[in-house]
């Protein structure tokens, strides 16, 4: 498993473009579990996911690209999923951004 190897190498920023996409609900725990230790042991990671419940457990702060741009980088407790939905998708209220 790449990401256990990450650990192992002693990376200094991790990556990871959406790396339980394709996992079962055993092998997305796993994966979770490797990258809280990550996190507990100081290594600085980008996390890329559309799941946004992972999202909330996993990261200290969510930055939301819209377009191409940087639309939100927010700490993960100023925010909750309907904000962050709305910057997705670029809806501010009951009209479009």
């Amino acid at each position: 498993m790449s990401i256990a190897r990450t650990a192992a190498f002693a990376s200094k920023l991790v990556i990871m473009d959406e790396p339980t996409a394709a996992l079962g609900v055993q092998e997305t725990a796993q994966v979770e579990n490797i990258i809280r230790g990550l996190k507990e042991q100081g290594i600085p990671m980008i996390l890329i996911s559309h799941n946004l419940r992972q999202v909330f457990d996993l990261v200290d702060r969510i930055v939301v690209f819209r377009r191409g741009r940087i639309v939100a980088s927010l700490r993960k407790e100023e925010t909750d999923g309907n904000d962050i939905v709305r910057y997705i998708t670029g809806v501010k209220g009951n009209e479009a951004a």
